[in-house]
């Protein structure tokens, strides 16, 4: 616009993310936190390429990475209006302002998007890049590498762009009823069709463009990524009005089946929130793709058949994460001290809210994963053990260094590293042997389960010393 309006929105929306990271993550906490992420990448794609994994699969699923990244920062400033507003108390965001500012929704909307991709591309896809190439390519060279730098950061940027389009897409054919969900199936099923007919999708895509720069890759990108936001700008409308939910009264019935008010609050909060109990299996429905991708990648590095049971049981487990953000990201925690409630109270019933709906989300995809992969009974059980242990060993870690706020750890660095620590210690020698031995003898099986529950007690543990703690810190708030 001619009168700089769109230019000046654009700006304060940069300045609104900075301030929202600011409140919900400590500001100055998350500094160096793109430092980290070059190192912990840079670590894990140099793992990869000493393990004899060739280049092309490393960038290959980096940008599968940054699209399930694109995916979910999309559904951030939509769906998730319901944990900013408890949190932030009751904010509007920009792009939700079409109403008060001269401008049109379609303009705050390619301003939202604009915004997101300029943000997380210097704040992660950089630094992603940059740990990448070095990882894959060494220093040798220092034009190759700045070249390579950049095309790799132009196509994570493309690719986490198109994955923010897709979800605003969706959600505007969502939001259209039978039509739209019908619309929206229409590209799916035409995309596994080809995929079946041996199509290469991968060339219509920002990864086809990184593999080779023709102009038809780039025209097939960008028809691709434009197609996706037109679909959003004609079916996707921010400032509609939530229609109006009546629900019953189960508070009562929920506690006299669950046993406490403050579990019974949490999950209802969840089962309320934007999303319900579906985002809890989303989340979990992620992993177990991932999981999925993560045996089939293995299998063909070692050699050696995976073992379904240990490491769909180990990494399942790590949706005890999603599950306690999830119980815990519609609070304020300020609200508890309204009631003659104790601060160990209410981490007892986040615990016991925990319990019933973590594992068993994460048992019920395990059950799906050997229904669909199989394997020997023992393993099942083990893995089965492995799970739950793991779950509640995240649960403990997590309580203890952010107590009621797992959120810090997105962009804390110092947090984020301890954490990280703390996973991959007792987490990689149970991956090494359910991806690289096989078959698991009776020995290595009871010590992966005995692992399994020393997981577990140290989670409770955690938990448990944790509570002084927080208790001194909340009451002094």
């Amino acid at each position: 616009m001619s009168d700089g309006r769109a230019r000046r929105v654009f700006v304060e929306m940069l300045r609104e993310e900075w301030r929202l990271h600011s409140r919900l993550f400590r500001g100055s906490h998350f500094s160096l936190f793109p430092v980290f992420i070059c190192l912990l990448v840079g670590g894990a794609a140099k793992l990869l390429a000493v393990t004899g994994t060739e280049p092309k699969t490393v960038f290959a699923g980096l940008h599968a990475l940054v699209f399930v990244f694109g995916l979910h920062t999309g559904s951030l400033g939509f769906v998730g209006r319901d944990a900013l507003r408890n949190l932030l108390g009751d904010v509007t965001l920009l792009v939700f302002s079409a109403r008060t500012l001269p401008l049109s929704q379609n303009t705050l909307l390619g301003l939202f998007v604009v915004k997101d991709s300029v943000y997380y591309a210097v704040l992660f896809l950089l630094p992603i890049s940059l740990g990448t190439v070095l990882a894959v390519h060494g220093v040798a060279g220092p034009l190759l590498v700045a070249a390579t730098v950049s095309l790799l950061w132009m196509t994570l940027a493309l690719t986490f762009v198109l994955g923010m389009g897709t979800t605003i897409a969706a959600l505007g054919l969502t939001g259209r009823g039978v039509p739209g969900l019908a619309l929206l199936a229409a590209p799916l099923v035409a995309v596994g069709a080809a995929l079946a007919s041996g199509v290469d999708v991968v060339s219509y895509t920002p990864y086809g463009l990184f593999l080779a720069q023709t102009p038809l890759r780039v025209g097939a990108t960008a028809t691709v990524i434009l197609g996706v936001f037109l679909l959003g700008a004609l079916t996707f409308d921010a400032t509609a009005p939530r229609s109006a939910r009546t629900v019953e009264p189960v508070f009562r019935r929920w506690w006299r089946r669950i046993g406490d008010p403050v579990a019974t609050k949490s999950l209802l909060d969840t089962h309320r929130s934007a999303g319900g109990f579906g985002k809890v299996l989303f989340s979990a429905a992620v992993l177990f793709g991932v999981t999925a991708a993560l045996v089939d990648f293995a299998g063909q590095i070692t050699g050696v058949p995976p073992s379904t049971g240990i490491s769909f049981g180990a990494i399942l487990g790590l949706s005890g994460f999603t599950t306690y953000n999830w119980l815990t990201q519609s609070d304020d925690v300020t609200l508890y001290f309204a009631h003659p409630l104790s601060v160990n109270a209410v981490f007892a019933g986040k615990f016991r809210a925990f319990l019933l709906l973590g594992p068993l989300v994460g048992l019920a995809f395990y059950g799906l994963a050997l229904a669909w992969r199989g394997g020997p009974v023992a393993e099942a059980v083990v893995g089965a053990v492995l799970l739950v242990g793991v779950a509640c060993y995240i649960f403990g870690t997590t309580v203890y260094l952010t107590g009621l706020s797992p959120n810090e750890f997105l962009f804390d660095t110092a947090l984020f590293a301890v954490f990280g620590a703390a996973m991959v210690l007792p987490l990689v020698p149970i991956l090494i042997a359910g991806f690289a031995i096989s078959p698991l003898s009776g020995p290595l099986l009871a010590a992966l389960g005995g692992s399994g529950g020393v997981l577990g007690a140290v989670g409770v543990g955690l938990y448990r010393r944790s509570l002084p703690k927080w208790s001194t810190r909340y009451q002094q708030a």
